[in-house]
């Protein structure tokens, strides 16, 4: 996989600029860079942001395919900076305009956000978004969301309807939540053999992926142990401070971190090296115990294909049968690799394996890999707290 485009050619801050970061306020904030990779040849691209809270950030990624009869197809778009269009346009260049523009979620915020003005860059390009959209806390039609209602249409559920048929099968997922719906499409492009998810499966790379390397800051404060340590700018504090932040991301908050005190907090930040407003001012409450590599050797699985917790514990579990009937049809298509919206991409994976990922979701699954319990914990007991509420309902039974 390549770096393509111009990387190699000198950008300046302004070009990084994404001015309504107000509209979702997560890190980056409005300085967003952006990577572009070659993953088949001539042929599919990838385009990698950051997004986090509190440093803990991942990738967020825009897959873009060449399409046989000219021109491009975006799925799941990013946020339209200078930086991102010029690299696009330079794939425009060469290939053709940008035709198709593809939300594949409906609950995902940080994918639609950038939809509306992605849009407003290639006026000539049809829109399509999964179903069941809606906005929180009031349910808006897309237009008032800055989508182009003249270019905008829901994807149908007969694949044979739209015009990118011919190179491409796709399969909706649409889980009714009572106060909105959790969605994703998954897009199959025959040519390649490559599968396009958004949020239902990903894998957790060893080393922190090239676009968090751009700026390391957010990687070496995580690698700290408390708020005394000076922060060292070394490949060993990065790899430690990346593994941190996926469990960090995936988790919220596994078994091996613990939170100190407000008093010690506060004692610790006023000794800190740094107590800018870079550094939280000091502030730095994680504790992490020394076991926390084991935690982190047990969710990546030598890179293996799995399904965030949070979609394990609170989402999927509400419609198990509907979930396995679209698993079961995504992996009747033959792909050989799998671009994810998050964390590691390309992965190598079958369809037996994206299959394997959803397991968790069967009363007597065949194999198994499943996460850890006690990482598992905080979410579960989330859960618990939701449904005690009302706010969620209970998992179904599994099938």
């Amino acid at each position: 996989m390549n770096i393509q485009g111009s990387q190699e050619r000198q950008m300046h801050p302004r070009d990084w600029s994404w001015p309504f970061w107000p509209a979702v306020p997560l890190y980056p904030y409005s300085k967003r860079r952006t990577l572009c990779f070659e993953v088949v040849k001539d042929t599919i691209w990838t385009f990698d942001q950051l997004q986090g809270i509190l440093y803990t950030i991942v990738p967020i990624r825009m897959t873009v395919v060449k399409l046989e009869v000219g021109g491009l197809l975006v799925y799941a778009p990013v946020a339209p900076t200078t930086e991102c269009i010029y690299l696009l346009n330079e794939l425009v260049a060469r290939h053709g305009e940008v035709k198709y523009i593809i939300l594949p979620t409906s609950s995902g915020l940080e994918h639609k956000v950038f939809v509306g003005p992605f849009a407003r860059k290639f006026p000539q390009a049809q829109v399509f978004v999964a179903p069941h959209q809606w906005s929180f806390p009031i349910n808006l039609p897309l237009s008032w969301l800055g989508f182009p209602q003249r270019r905008t249409q829901v994807l149908p559920e007969d694949n044979s309807q739209v015009p990118f048929a011919n190179e491409f099968e796709y399969a909706v997922l649409d889980i009714n939540l009572g106060r909105g719906s959790f969605g994703e499409v998954a897009i199959f492009h025959k040519r390649s053999r490559t599968l396009l998810v958004t949020d239902s499966v990903l894998s957790v790379p060893d080393n922190p992926p090239a676009i968090a390397q751009l700026d390391p800051y957010p990687l070496l404060f995580h690698a700290r142990d408390n708020a005394l340590q000076v922060i060292e700018d070394n490949q060993a504090n990065r790899r430690k401070g990346w593994q941190r932040i996926s469990l960090f991301a995936i988790y919220f908050r596994p078994r091996v971190l613990e939170v100190a005190g407000l008093r010690q907090i506060f004692q610790d930040a006023l000794k800190a090296p740094d107590r800018s407003s870079k550094a939280y001012f000091g502030l730095f409450p994680f504790r992490w115990q020394k076991n926390w590599q084991y935690s982190f050797d047990a969710l990546r699985g030598n890179g293996r294909l799995f399904v965030a917790p949070i979609l394990q514990t609170l989402i999927l579990p509400q419609a198990p049968k509907q979930v396995l009937d679209w698993a079961d049809k995504v992996a009747s298509w033959d792909f050989q690799q799998i671009i994810s919206c998050h964390f590691d991409s390309p992965i190598a994976a079958s369809s037996r394996q994206f299959r394997q990922a959803f397991t968790f979701l069967e009363k007597n699954p065949s194999q198994s890999q499943p996460l850890p319990e006690e990482d598992l914990r905080f979410i579960k007991e989330l859960e618990a707290s939701l449904v005690r509420r009302g706010i969620a309902t209970p998992a179904k039974e599994k099938i």
